[in-house]
């Protein structure tokens, strides 16, 4: 059986340059109708353009977007697509691109991070973005989809409260009543899987106080005073308390940052017992806690504070407070760093929808 042309002559509007800027383009060819099949339209489309979003999403998170979408570029320009129709429905850089713009519009919200992490901290919508970062699902289907995890909602409540907020986060997008996530969002749903608590240890709808202080964490320690600086101090102590309740933080043990000193008294004017002079020569010049002292000097608590006692009657040392200083535990340095890469990857993504918009402007 022979194959069938057609003839064809289509008016389309055509982003040619994948620039945002659309022209009217006037389009004959014939072709041949076998090539309109789904499995070869398929065939060809991957083999002429490949799935370049899959190489961003797979890749290192902490990889120059800006840089792939110049590599993107260059692969547009060698792509030879047999009809612009095929280049709209099937090229990955356009899609790319246009994801980016839209991103840029949501991202110029002045409490953008805020409402980011708020999305986020629901372990419900972090199952959806991980069903849909492999796959495009209707609602119906999500619905199934939680419900193997025991989840029973409605297909207006995974709408209303589910897919809604990632969408107006840049998270997800839907076409043709499917829902899927964007690149963006697989970055974030891949990054996410190094903390599984992700969505249990933090508050939700909150004005995400944990998550700035747990970053600033992350240069070292803080004392009280630092953080008032870094956090409204009327919320300070309830964010401090909630910190540790959950294990991301910890002070020293209350005795450890009450520090004995050597006063500048001569002590030969003292006359000090045999133990007793061996505890006033054990405190260092940069003053010592009484539980290091003890380890020391290899007495216990209750004695190397009754010989401290004495040692302080005789005004042969003195006591001074080293403020107590808050660090990340081995739980929270993993939750921060993991904060501080989604920061590094909402700038970054941020940057590269500036050269989209840029190059817009241009063209």
């Amino acid at each position: 059986m022979g194959e069938t042309y057609l003839n064809m002559t289509l008016v389309i509007n055509y982003d040619a340059c994948h620039d945002g800027t659309l022209k009217n383009t006037t389009t004959s060819f014939t072709t041949n109708l076998s090539l309109l099949h789904p499995s070869r339209h398929a065939d060809i489309g991957e083999k002429q353009m490949g799935n370049v979003l899959s190489q961003i999403r797979n890749g290192d998170n902490n990889r120059d977007l800006a840089a792939m979408l110049r590599t993107l570029d260059a692969e547009c320009k060698n792509c030879a697509p047999i009809s612009p129709l095929e280049c709209i429905n099937r090229c990955q850089t356009w899609k790319l691109k246009n994801e980016l713009r839209k991103l840029r519009q949501t991202m110029d919200n002045p409490n953008y991070i805020k409402d980011l992490f708020n999305v986020l901290k629901n372990e419900t919508r972090l199952h959806i973005l991980n069903a849909i970062v492999n796959g495009r699902y209707s609602v119906s289907q999500l619905q199934q989809e939680l419900k193997k995890s025991g989840r029973t909602h409605s297909q207006d409540t995974i709408n209303e409260e589910y897919l809604q907020p990632l969408m107006e986060v840049g998270l997800a997008m839907e076409t043709r009543d499917q829902y899927y996530a964007t690149t963006f969002g697989g970055r974030l749903t891949e990054l996410l899987g190094n903390f599984p608590e992700f969505a249990d240890v933090l508050p939700a709808h909150s004005e995400c106080y944990e998550e700035t202080l747990l970053r600033a964490l992350l240069s070292g320690p803080k004392t009280f005073e630092d953080i008032e600086t870094l956090i409204s101090p009327k919320v300070a102590s309830r964010v401090l308390k909630r910190l540790r309740m959950v294990g991301l933080i910890e002070t020293p043990m209350e005795r450890d940052y009450i520090f004995f000193f050597r006063s500048k008294r001569d002590p030969n004017k003292e006359t000090l017992a045999e133990t007793e002079k061996r505890v006033y020569d054990s405190i260092p010049q940069e003053g010592i806690s009484a539980g290091k002292l003890a380890k020391d000097t290899g007495l216990s608590m209750r004695r190397t504070y009754k010989y401290l006692r004495g040692l302080k009657g005789k005004k042969l040392v003195f006591i001074r407070e080293k403020p107590k200083a808050y660090d990340l535990t081995c739980k929270g340095q993993m939750l921060a760093s993991v904060l501080q890469e989604l920061q590094q990857i909402v700038e970054e993504t941020w940057s590269s929808s500036q050269i989209v918009i840029d190059g817009n402007d241009n063209s």
